[in-house]
């Protein structure tokens, strides 16, 4: 497996682009020019991104594709309603299908959280057709189906109870410490897995070290 440093290196600039740039023009152009200034901000920034990838070439991240995708609804229908509360409550029913669409990839044995793990942490091929490898994907798909059940209750209780500018803040915080806790059980649970099919994880090897201890 890639060092932490190297996952951070791949997942941070995915993460940045597909989550925390758009998130944070929206809260400054918020400041500054209101909501709607807000919306056309954070969805020229996913724009911008797609298109950027798209001249260069370069994959555009399962991501950055959902978030553009699940933004240019949420702004087309925040300016329609003219609703801020309807701008966030997308996300929050958006983030209950999507916990159902774990559940059922899950029964069905085709975890959808495997689809993922290329954007995050890329894994070799060989290493996911494992069957313990499947079966952990299909456990971890449990896992972030709760967590993100769970986060939609939390952020269901803030819209409703806090103001405009300190639910964006209270979101974050609550959804990012949410989401750690679900990365750290899903690091933890595919280490456990691996050692149970006998198979060591080890963190910043090189690629050959990671062959020779796959085929071992």
């Amino acid at each position: 497996m890639p060092s932490p440093r190297a996952a951070l290196r791949h997942a941070v600039p995915i993460v940045f682009e597909g989550i925390v740039g758009p998130l944070a023009l929206f809260y400054v152009v918020l400041l500054l020019a209101g909501f709607r200034g807000a919306l056309i901000a954070a969805l020229c920034w996913s724009y911008g991104a797609v298109i950027r990838r798209v001249r260069r070439g370069e994959r555009i991240t399962a991501l950055l594709m959902l978030g553009t995708l699940l933004l240019t609804l949420r702004t087309t229908v925040a300016f329609v309603t003219g609703s801020a509360f309807v701008y966030f409550i997308q996300p929050t029913a958006g983030a209950v299908l999507v916990a159902v669409i774990l559940l059922i990839s899950a029964v069905m044995r085709k975890p959808f959280t495997q689809r993922f793990a290329h954007d995050f942490c890329p894994l070799d091929p060989e290493l996911l057709a494992r069957p313990r490898v499947q079966k952990f994907f299909v456990q971890i798909s449990v896992v972030w189906a709760a967590v993100l059940l769970l986060n939609a209750g939390l952020v269901m209780w803030m819209l409703v109870s806090s103001s405009l500018k300190m639910f964006v803040l209270e979101r974050t915080a609550a959804t990012w410490t949410l989401t750690a806790a679900a990365v750290t059980i899903s690091i933890f649970g595919f280490t456990a897995a691996m050692r149970s099919d006998d198979v060591t994880v080890h963190w910043g090897k090189s690629d050959q070290a990671i062959g020779n201890s796959l085929l071992g």
